[in-house]
């Protein structure tokens, strides 16, 4: 899942200068061609993603040998991932726009999902106004501490912030982001308006119900827990990342501007087509806070085209990366970049 791909880099007719390099408005202004949906290649997107999830659902639930109920399952996690992008571009207005079925398709895949619209929307779209900016709630985000703020917290403050950011509530995003967060935590805070939370709920435990008189116990490992335990996993981690690594800034409310936090606190992530294409080019992700209105599918048209965007900070899934950023912590404002656990 891993490649060393560097960002692609296309020379320019006119290659910018530093001095004529656009910025803030004028780089925005240049990405909106590429923030023009595609119709036939969104429908394309939904219905060939729909249709390989189902298969490989299917497929996992089937009394087939072990290894490719296993293999199915992989790849259904995988895909979950890909539909996932295509629902989160739906939800930025990005796609499908007054199209009844598609809004329909949509909100029945996000209680699918346990990011029902009620709650995903909200909470995303404050994460895209407030991205890297400090002593701002975490809604939709990973909390961030300053270095101080973190040593002048109570012990079980501290064990909290830090559980909230360890590689294994990362790795059980199922329960701790999805399951409890997304949907189990809005409903008891607002039941009225996050009423498809609740659903969501319970339609998961139907399903494994329902499986299990299918196909007993393993039909529900196979076709249910691993695909989901896959793709929240890498969707957990994948959120992290694109505003945790190495090179990653934070500002004061007064200081933060909207498209450096875009292109300084967003990272490109390398990877390989085959995980480009899994992942819906979510790891071009700082063009994605720079206009989240191009679709997925445009995201690399959109970096090949800019030469600013072809600066971007990157990451990887080499192990080196991940567990460098795994390692972060704290924003420490005197080095200006995350750290590690102060003191440890």
């Amino acid at each position: 899942m891993s490649s060393a791909n560097p960002v692609p880099v296309i020379a320019a007719e006119t290659p910018a200068s530093p001095s004529s390099a656009r910025t803030g408005k004028d780089l925005i202004l240049a990405t909106k061609p590429f923030a023009r949906e595609i119709r036939w290649r969104s429908w394309f997107a939904v219905c060939s993603t729909l249709v390989l999830m189902t298969g490989g659902l299917t497929a996992a639930a089937l009394p087939l040998h072990w290894a490719i109920r296993l293999a199915a399952s992989v790849f259904s996690g995988l895909i979950i991932i890909r539909m996932f992008i295509i629902y989160h571009d739906h939800q930025h207005s990005t796609i499908l726009q007054e199209s009844a079925i598609g809004n329909v398709l949509m909100k029945a895949f996000g209680v699918f999902v346990l990011a029902p619209a009620s709650i995903w929307k909200r909470s995303h779209d404050f994460h895209h106004k407030h991205n890297s900016k400090l002593y701002t709630a975490s809604i939709g985000s990973y909390p961030i501490l300053t270095r101080e703020k973190f040593l002048s917290a109570t012990r079980a403050e501290q064990k909290a912030y830090l559980r909230t950011r360890s590689p294994l509530t990362i790795a059980l995003g199922y329960y701790s982001m999805f399951l409890g967060g997304m949907c189990l935590r809005s409903f008891r805070s607002n039941p009225g308006n996050h009423w498809d939370s609740l659903l969501a709920i319970i339609l998961h435990f139907v399903g494994y119900g329902a499986l299990y008189l299918l196909g007993g116990w393993q039909t529900i490992l196979f076709a249910w827990f691993i695909p989901f335990l896959i793709a929240t996993a890498i969707g957990a981690y994948l959120f992290y990342v694109q505003h945790n690594f190495p090179e990653v800034t934070f500002k004061n409310k007064e200081e933060w501007t909207y498209h450096e936090a875009a292109l300084e606190s967003s990272s490109y992530m390398r990877m390989s087509k085959v995980m480009h294409f899994f992942t819906g080019n979510i790891g071009y992700h700082h063009i994605h806070h720079l206009n989240a209105r191009i679709p997925f599918y445009r995201l690399p048209e959109a970096m090949r085209a800019i030469p600013e965007l072809q600066k971007a900070k990157t990451t990887s899934w080499h192990p080196r990366d991940v567990i460098a950023c795994l390692r972060l912590k704290v924003w420490d404002p005197d080095k200006g970049r995350m750290t590690g656990i102060p003191g440890a």
